[in-house]
């Protein structure tokens, strides 16, 4: 159930049938290389949460691009919104929907950038009790777990690559501009090699492989390895969403923790 398309008197009654659970698609705008909408994890996101939606009734929160893209704010487009703010406004969002009721709020990350946030913001909702718990999906995981069969060998994925572009010839074929992409842009240019092969991360680690916002080999995309993928997305989706109905545990431990903190011993 999409939250935009009901109506007000309609609501409440939804928010009961969904057993009190939203979710929300986190992605963000961004180049996928030369051959891929900025949009893609937005659609992707919202593709694989419609169709675990329709196994698993869901209020559906709209489409949330706001999350974190520093990395790609040489690129025309991008839409990169600062770190306090980014925090705030999600913590914000989160405060309202469970203000409407519903006190189980599911982030399913579409945007791989986003593991840090996720990460952080799910630790600071330690910081001030709550009535509500934020869960967190990371349905994309399955593009790089081998488990679906796919006419690409598992080294030759990325950002942009033969997965997402295989989504997106499924969800919006309109959109793959192929005649445009660049191979060798696929490839890492390694600058920081020396750094990276000793375990050693900065900010700027992304762009120095992968300026172009391309990695993999997308020549190798393929429609119905792509509908496989996104079935694949929903359903761990799906199996997520059930087991979050039926916790009743996260709560009350967070509620205990909070009291705890208070005092500690």
């Amino acid at each position: 159930m999409r939250w935009e398309e009901l109506t007000g008197d309609r609501f409440a009654e939804a928010v009961d049938e969904c057993g009190g659970v939203c979710a929300i698609p986190l992605s963000v705008v961004e180049r996928h290389g030369r051959h891929l909408p900025m949009g893609t994890d937005t659609y992707l996101g919202r593709e694989t949460l419609t169709r675990a939606a329709a196994l698993e009734p869901v209020i559906e929160f709209p489409d949330y691009i706001f999350t974190q893209i520093p990395e790609a704010r040489h690129r025309a487009g991008t839409i990169s919104i600062d770190g306090d703010l980014m925090v705030k406004l999600l913590d914000n969002v989160c405060r309202e929907i469970a203000r409407n009721g519903c006190k189980k709020i599911v982030l399913v990350n579409a945007h791989g950038g986003n593991q840090g946030l996720v990460t952080l913001f799910n630790m600071l909702q330690l910081y001030s009790p709550r009535d509500y718990v934020v869960y967190l999906v990371q349905p994309f995981m399955v593009v790089f777990s081998g488990d679906v069969d796919v006419p690409w060998p598992i080294e030759s994925e990325g950002h942009a690559g033969p997965g997402e572009t295989s989504m997106i010839m499924t969800t919006r074929p309109d959109l793959v501009h192929m005649d445009q992409h660049v191979a060798e842009e696929g490839a890492a240019l390694g600058r920081l090699s020396a750094l990276q092969d000793a375990g050693v991360h900065t900010g700027i680690s992304w762009y120095s492989d992968f300026p172009t916002h391309y990695s993999g080999d997308a020549a190798l995309a393929d429609a119905e390895a792509g509908d496989r993928l996104l079935d694949a997305m929903a359903q761990s989706v799906v199996r997520a969403l059930r087991a979050i109905k039926a916790d009743t545990t996260a709560r009350p431990l967070q509620d205990e923790f909070f009291a705890s903190s208070e005092r500690p011993v």
